[in-house]
């Protein structure tokens, strides 16, 4: 009895999502080191700022931020070890997805179901990339996957309140509270079916949601002017994209959850953009009738997708993985359903057993760059060791209060600490006033604005030569002004190479 409680499906499948993590260490993605460096600024007395005496919220994640400042202050304080700090928090974060959705599934009575979306989740290089990269997306996961769970099992007080903390973790949140929150209206209204009372929302779940929500709207107002990070501005006015790109990037990304297209090619993305969404519903309409409260859940990802649609951003990786779960779990189920319909028991096994195969497709045994030890493919850092060697190189030659500009600041702002002039305006408001660009300005997203060094006159300016191609590289008084001093080849993003310049002094 002891052994058979330790070997458990929810137990080993913990056991094998933090595994998975914990093999291939910290390989941090530059936006992660925008956040430690908040933190990091915290400890040191600066306040929850990027560059210290400029109050912006360039982070999109505050909560995420506090939590790292709040485990760095019992681990060696600015010294903490901030990758190996966000990998263990988002390893705890994702075994726990892992146990609240077999959790779920079983509520719904459908436990092989969450079991095998469990394990999905567990080896998905959509969920283990970010895990080791250092980002918010397994906390914010594990907050709406634990708000679900406790809503579900009539825990409202403590659903409300991991409701409130997704929200301050990222805006985006709304779009998994917004219909849990209406869901909550009409129970409080006509009850959970009929012949049962309603339960109308009490002060105390109200109070739950609203403690953490409205104390991070105070003091984000307080100490930026506002609450919402200036990033969603900056990201709205710097990139430039065809009106379709971000719906032609969710297509794709919901056609091919399991990674299909790395086995079966991109012709795969027609039959997935068919048979997924088909046993997703079947999934829906198997348990819907039974757990009508499940309905908000299992219309999240669609929610998601035509949110994206429509606001058409430019699609980062870490944006496709939130509604990965609920995708998981309502194409499971409606697994468990083609097998029960088809009377064919060997069927949902098999298909899950190829689902995770399919998945594992996206490891890779020995990555050619970083540590060498067994990581999703997709964990790609190339540029941010670039940007590290770059940093320490640089580091020693910064004089005190001189100003680095740089289109990607994660990496090189973590590591040389210098005053940073963020040429996209996340943290750095005064850029936007440079965007947007003409169309022809722009060889790739994070073109650099000729106007804006002119007129700042940063001291330094690092870039991939293609963010300056059709700008800075064309303007003769940029020429004048800045002196290449080292030309690092590299074909990142298409690029020639990383170029590192400095300004001229009057007379040079």
């Amino acid at each position: 009895m002891r052994w058979r409680r330790w070997i458990q499906p929810a137990f080993l499948i913990c056991l094998l999502a933090i595994a998975a993590r914990l093999i291939p260490g910290p390989r941090v993605i530059d936006d992660a080191f925008i956040t430690f460096r908040y933190a990091r600024n915290l400890l040191a007395g600066n306040g929850l700022v990027y560059n210290p005496g400029e109050a912006v919220l360039g982070t999109t994640t505050p909560l995420y931020a506090l939590l790292m400042a709040l485990a760095g202050a019992v681990s060696g304080g600015t010294r903490a070890p901030f990758p190996t700090l966000a990998l263990a928090i988002n390893t705890a974060a994702d075994a726990a997805t892992c146990a609240l959705l077999i959790l779920i599934a079983t509520s719904l009575g459908h436990r092989r179901a969450g079991v095998a979306a469990a394990l999905v989740w567990a080896i998905a290089p959509m969920s283990v990339t970010f895990a080791i990269g250092g980002m918010e997306t397994s906390l914010f996961v594990a907050l709406t996957t634990g708000t679900l769970y406790l809503y579900l099992t009539d825990r409202l007080v403590a659903a409300s309140l991991c409701a409130g903390l997704s929200l301050v973790t990222r805006p985006d949140a709304l779009l998994f509270i917004g219909p849990l929150a209406i869901d909550r209206a009409l129970r409080g209204l006509k009850g959970r079916s009929p012949g049962h009372a309603a339960t109308p929302v009490s002060v105390r779940e109200l109070g739950a949601f609203i403690a953490p929500v409205a104390a991070w709207g105070v003091a984000g107002a307080f100490i930026y002017g506002s609450p919402l990070p200036h990033s969603i501005q900056a990201k709205v006015l710097a990139y430039h994209l065809p009106a379709e790109a971000a719906l032609v990037r969710l297509m794709q990304h919901y056609a091919t959850p399991f990674l299909d297209h790395l086995t079966f090619g991109t012709l795969w993305i027609g039959i997935g953009l068919i048979l997924y969404p088909v046993l997703f519903g079947l999934g829906v309409l198997m348990v819907i009738r039974d757990r009508r409260a499940i309905w908000p859940a299992l219309i999240y990802p669609w929610v998601y997708f035509l949110a994206f649609a429509i606001a058409d951003p430019l699609i980062f990786r870490w944006y496709l993985t939130p509604p990965l779960p609920m995708y998981f779990l309502g194409i499971f189920l409606g697994v468990e359903r083609l097998g029960r319909d088809l009377r064919a028991g060997f069927l949902p096994p098999l298909l899950i057993s190829v689902a995770v195969a399919l998945t594992l497709r996206g490891w890779i045994l020995r990555p050619d760059h970083g540590p060498t030890r067994p990581a999703p493919d997709m964990a790609y850092i190339q540029l941010e060791l670039l940007y590290e060697k770059v940093a320490q190189e640089l580091g020693p030659q910064l004089a005190p209060g001189e100003v680095l500009a740089a289109g990607d600041i994660g990496a090189l702002g973590y590591y040389t600490d210098a005053r940073i002039l963020d040429t996209i305006g996340l943290i750095t408001p005064i850029a936007l006033d440079y965007y947007p660009l003409p169309p022809e300005d722009y060889a790739i997203n994070y073109a650099i604005p000729s106007r804006l060094i002119e007129d700042q006159a940063p001291d330094w300016l690092v870039m991939l030569e293609v963010y300056g191609r059709n700008t800075l590289l064309q303007d003769p008084s940029f020429a004048r002004r800045y002196s290449l001093v080292e030309e690092i080849p590299t074909d990142i993003y298409g690029s020639r190479a990383m170029l590192v310049f400095h300004r001229n002094t009057p007379n040079e």
